[in-house]
């Protein structure tokens, strides 16, 4: 029964965690477009997306991190014959990809921070996938567990972000020639 109470508190946990790692780069593009607002204007909404991107980070973000790693470390000691699965393997390798990237996030967030980042809406645009992407991965593996299948559901998942970043990029030039606002 501790097995799946682990189970239960891992599955919430990570969807909390996922929702800080989406979010967290959505404030960062808008952190960093702030500054072509002007000086005032900035000086403001700077102070005001410290204040969010800490209570995100430190109230939500990363204790359920620590509670999704927590959780799965219970439920491999409940069942350490987990380890000796392919997919089970295949899997921390890209949940250690997850917590990487957490933590570079967490290094984002800081440079922001002190107005050293030097990050375009860009860039940061792309760096927000890299959660999804990894996310896919994660859960196509747990799901499938066999690694032909996942890998043609991650190669799969590779395509369609090539396409829509390629469908953003055109809109985004159709915009620009028509003379819109482009964020």
């Amino acid at each position: 029964m501790l097995y799946l109470y682990a189970k239960a508190v891992h599955i919430i946990f990570v969807i909390c965690w996922m929702a800080g790692l989406f979010y967290m780069p959505r404030l960062f593009i808008y952190h960093t477009e702030a500054k072509a607002k002007g000086a005032v204007a900035y000086e403001v909404l700077h102070k005001q997306f410290k204040i969010m991107e800490k209570r995100l980070w430190w109230v939500i973000t990363t204790p359920a991190m620590y509670i999704t790693v927590a959780s799965a470390l219970v439920m491999l000691y409940m069942n350490p014959a987990l380890l000796k699965t392919g997919w089970m393997q295949v899997k921390l390798l890209f949940v250690a990809g997850m917590v990487i990237y957490h933590f570079i996030s967490q290094r984002m967030m800081y440079r922001l921070r002190d107005e050293r980042s030097t990050w375009t809406s860009g860039h940061l645009r792309i760096w927000n996938e890299v959660s999804t992407i990894l996310l896919f991965a994660i859960v196509f593996v747990v799901v499938l567990k066999s690694a032909l299948n996942w890998i043609y559901g991650v190669l799969g998942l590779v395509i369609l972000a090539i396409i829509l970043m390629l469908l953003i990029k055109s809109y985004k030039k159709y915009r620009k020639r028509r003379g819109e606002e482009v964020d």
